[in-house]
């Protein structure tokens, strides 16, 4: 690969491994959305899924009550996974501009409902049919773009959950959601040993991010570090759209 490249590779997950440091989720939606600038959509989850797998570990078994929450959350996380391999099996396989279009329309609608501050308030007597809709849902949308924030986070964010419990069901979904997409892409021939071994290496930019993030995380105002990142998302979303549409 040329040195270009592989700088650009390591650039955009030392990056996203910042955001996810200072806000605790983020690495897989920023990476896609930088890697899409220089690759096609499908090889950029191949590169994310070591990284993200690893970080979601990690920020999953922090968290203070996993037995419970995955009691309450299994619905979502099962269909999810399901709508990821029926997304994978059944929506085009090709690395068009439709692709790139998915992707920058999933991380605007993403950034536009962090920049509005949009939260949900999920009824308890709802989980049971709402949960399976936004865990297929975020499957095919994880299936068609590599990105696994929707629905799925809005849905998470409107549980009343508290903080610690909030960012554990984060990594619980992003763990599932990886997971599936792994599998989607294996299944389809889009996943090798050389790309498990090029998305290994990505791993130690992720991590030395996500560790300036957590290190940066009490030191500057949270919120108006959001904003920014919502909105440089956005931006890199529309980037996308205009890219493909205008060739």
């Amino acid at each position: 690969m040329q040195t270009s490249f592989l700088l650009a590779v390591g650039a955009s997950f030392i990056l996203a491994g910042f955001v996810k440091g200072v806000v605790g989720l983020g690495l897989p939606t920023v990476a896609m959305g930088m890697l899409s600038l220089v690759m096609p959509p499908v090889q950029a989850a191949a590169l994310l899924i070591v990284p993200s797998m690893v970080t979601n570990l990690w920020q999953l078994a922090a968290g203070p009550g996993l037995a419970s929450l995955l009691r309450r959350l299994w619905p979502l996380l099962a269909w999810s996974m399901t709508g990821t391999l029926l997304g994978g099996a059944l929506l085009p396989r090709d690395s068009g501009a439709w692709a790139v279009v998915a992707l920058g329309v999933a991380l605007m609608a993403y950034a536009l409902a962090g920049l509005c501050s949009l939260r949900l308030n999920v009824a308890l007597r709802h989980e049971r049919w709402l949960a399976p809709l936004v865990g297929a849902l975020t499957g095919l949308v994880t299936a068609a773009t590599g990105v696994f924030v929707i629905p799925a986070v809005p849905y998470l964010q409107g549980l009343g959950l508290k903080r610690d419990e909030l960012v554990q069901a984060l990594g619980m979904a992003f763990t599932a959601s990886t997971m599936a997409l792994a599998a989607s892409l294996a299944l389809l021939g889009d996943f090798h040993l050389g790309d498990a071994r090029a998305s290994a290496w990505a791993l130690l930019p992720a991590l030395a991010g996500m560790l300036a993030g957590q290190w940066l995380r009490g030191r500057i105002a949270p919120e108006l570090f959001k904003k920014c990142f919502f909105a440089g998302l956005f931006a890199l979303g529309l980037h996308s759209v205009a890219k493909a549409w205008l060739g």
